[in-house]
């Protein structure tokens, strides 16, 4: 039984989101990363996401006062909200309703993570790890296991009904399904470690063929059994930290009680392929992801690892649309290889929010370069700041950065939410002098 004082704290929480979703912008902001993401943009498009929130907590807006486990988990998300809402929301759109996880059990390959834990901030979840190569011989090949997917379907019932008790009257409920994590080489790399597997493919390159191709049997084994039991998310407005706001999904036949591959985004990655070869990469992750890749209806592809010199790979993904452009690339080569046919999905650097001091008129540099060099290009555009680890416990860094990019971008139309008139002079002193 949820006590009143919980169940008071979500509903305003929930009220304050309702309101901010029911903004018109938030529609303005989905016919914008519609456009984008059907490469006819207004603009750059910027995101922010991966936040430290272990140091975001500014007059105690993020202190949770829930005293149940599920009300403090759904009092996050939403605190989260808000803040960002109020300090950094740049691209942000803020959605009516809140998405209740069905209860899904997947057994997953069989294979458990042993490693080593380095930790220098306690309260920060990004931590160091050194991870123990659990496959050395061709008989650690056999455990890895097939995927077994299921549905608690009582455990879903539950979770709706305390759900529509929290949030009738505020937030609609959205029943949600999953949105499949498929890459095949982050998860090795957790198993083996990333030096051990990179020695591996050149000394026993079958053996690794074969663990990869278990590893894409099962994934498919996955996806079939989510989509013949109805438990494939849909609509999505998130594809790997950006919107994913498309007129060109669902396909066509869709059934919101069956949802397919076809109608949904995916994320593709290989990031320890960073230092591989064009040649390697392609016959280890693009020819072997391809079953994978050509069951949805648009692909994502890349994180950290640099694609501008693995383009000609990349291109033969079907219905690839976005492209990451990490911040170890040769922008002006990913952006002479991508042109117009997908979006650059820029990734700016976010040690410049961790370094001792925060230097403004640096942050605007490194952004203006990625707008001039995609609008040489032609290429449209969006900026995706991802993987901040700390901001030096100076939120206000992230709110500037919010604040600049912006301005970048030409978002003539943006409320700067948390710049005080000293904060936005500091902006506007920023600004090169041309």
């Amino acid at each position: 039984m949820l006590s009143t004082k919980d169940r008071d704290t979500i509903r305003r929480l929930a009220g304050e989101v309702a309101q901010i979703a029911a903004l018109p912008v938030q529609e303005q902001k989905r016919r914008m990363w519609r456009q984008l993401n059907g490469r006819r943009p207004v603009r750059p498009m910027v995101m922010i996401d991966q936040v430290c929130w272990n140091e975001m907590n500014v007059d105690d807006e993020l202190t949770l006062r829930c005293e149940d486990r599920e009300c403090r988990t759904y009092e996050e998300q939403l605190r989260k909200i808000l803040c960002q809402w109020r300090h950094f929301r740049v691209d942000m759109v803020v959605e009516p309703f809140i998405r209740v996880h069905k209860a899904v059990r997947n057994s997953g390959f069989g294979v458990s993570v042993k490693h080593d834990i380095a930790v220098s901030d306690p309260t920060n979840s990004v931590v160091g790890q050194a991870y123990f190569n659990q496959f050395e011989t061709d008989a650690d090949l056999d455990k890895i296991k097939m995927p077994v997917i299921g549905h608690d379907t009582a455990e879903t019932a539950r979770r709706l009904e305390v759900a529509h008790g929290l949030f009738d009257g505020t937030l609609d409920i959205f029943e949600q399904g999953v949105d499949p994590y498929l890459s095949v080489w982050d998860p090795i790399s957790t198993w083996m470690n990333v030096q051990s597997v990179l020695f591996a493919l050149v000394d026993r390159p079958e053996y690794m063929r074969e663990m990869a191709q278990r590893m894409v049997r099962g994934y498919l084994s996955m996806l079939d059994q989510l989509e013949a039991q109805g438990l494939l998310c849909h609509h999505q407005s998130l594809i790997h930290c950006t919107g994913a706001y498309t007129d060109e999904l669902p396909a066509p036949g869709f059934d919101p009680a069956r949802p397919r591959t076809k109608d949904i985004w995916m994320f593709g990655l290989a990031q320890m392929f960073s230092t591989v070869s064009p040649a390697m990469f392609e016959e280890f992750e693009i020819d072997m992801c391809m079953p994978i890749f050509k069951r949805f209806g648009l692909v994502y592809y890349g994180c950290c690892d640099p694609m501008d010199l693995k383009m000609a790979q990349v291109r033969k993904i079907p219905n690839v649309r976005k492209i990451s452009m990490s911040p170890w690339v040769n922008e002006e080569i990913g952006a002479t290889e991508i042109k117009g046919d997908y979006v650059y999905s820029r990734k700016p650097n976010p040690a410049l929010l961790a370094w001792p001091e925060f230097n403004a008129g640096e942050v605007r540099t490194h952004l203006q370069a990625t707008v001039d060099v995609c609008a040489r290009h032609g290429c449209p555009l969006e900026l995706i700041l991802k993987d901040i680890s700390t901001v030096g416990y100076q939120p206000q860094r992230l709110w500037q950065w919010a604040d600049i990019a912006m301005d970048v971008v030409g978002a003539t139309d943006y409320v700067f939410p948390a710049t005080d008139a000293r904060e936005k002079r500091r902006v506007a002193q920023s600004r090169p002098q041309w």
